[in-house]
């Protein structure tokens, strides 16, 4: 897979550390001639030019990416970046950073974004996720498709625990991607049985988001009704 992220800051460089590692082509754009500098890198292409001209995206190849990471510390040039490589290069998938929450309604299919990732909205949600049980904590939406990944520790009062996973009856657009357990990621199948203290990921709508936590742990809809 071939990848264009936007943005050699600490962000960029990481992320094209980690697909580097993963057996992906990278190429890093930028226009700060400090942060361009290949032995940071040296696995990576680079390009000293602004990701948000037309020009450098045509020099970087955007036409022949698979993924286009939208990685600055500015949210605007995230978005013109995303916008850019989704309308003019018809890249097939376009990750952008969100910098500062109050942007975060922007992000979405109208400028071109296939998914944004929120770095405060990510920090919160695993804050949560280390204190709640039972809670149901949203980490991030999936904007093309209106999905949305979240997480919760399935509760000792869970009427699913000790249960098994085709014994529960998903809502609409739901699907279990992921059980945790003592620091283990399992691929859940449908004769796994869930246990109380499981960290369950999943995938669901917003519109199911909340018969999902009523189903997993109806107590904390009692306990909204008591409030």
């Amino acid at each position: 897979m071939r990848v264009v992220i936007a943005g050699a800051g600490s962000v960029g460089r990481s992320i094209a550390r980690e697909l580097i590692g993963n057996g992906h082509e990278v190429l890093l754009i930028d226009n700060d001639a400090d942060d361009v500098q290949s032995s940071r890198v040296p696995d990576a292409s680079w390009l000293l030019a602004d990701a948000c001209e037309l020009t450098a995206l045509h020099e970087a190849g955007l036409d022949s990416c698979d993924v286009c990471v939208a990685a600055t510390g500015d949210d605007k040039a995230n978005l013109v970046v995303s916008l850019l490589a989704k309308t003019e290069f018809a890249v097939p998938r376009t990750v952008a950073r969100v910098n500062n929450p109050k942007n975060e309604w922007l992000f979405d299919a109208s400028w071109g974004v296939d998914v944004a990732v929120s770095t405060p909205r990510l920090m919160t949600a695993l804050v949560e996720e280390a204190v709640s049980v039972g809670d149901l904590v949203r980490i991030f939406e999936f904007q093309q498709s209106q999905a949305i990944l979240v997480e919760m520790t399935l509760p000792p009062a869970s009427p699913w625990a000790a249960r098994r996973v085709g014994e529960v009856p998903w809502p609409p657009d739901t699907v279990l991607t992921c059980l945790v357990r003592e620091e283990r990621a399992i691929a859940p199948t449908v004769d796994d049985l869930l246990e109380a203290g499981d960290e369950l990921i999943l995938v669901t709508s917003a519109d199911s988001e909340r018969d999902l936590e009523a189903l997993l742990n109806p107590d904390s809809v009692h306990t909204e009704q008591a409030d």
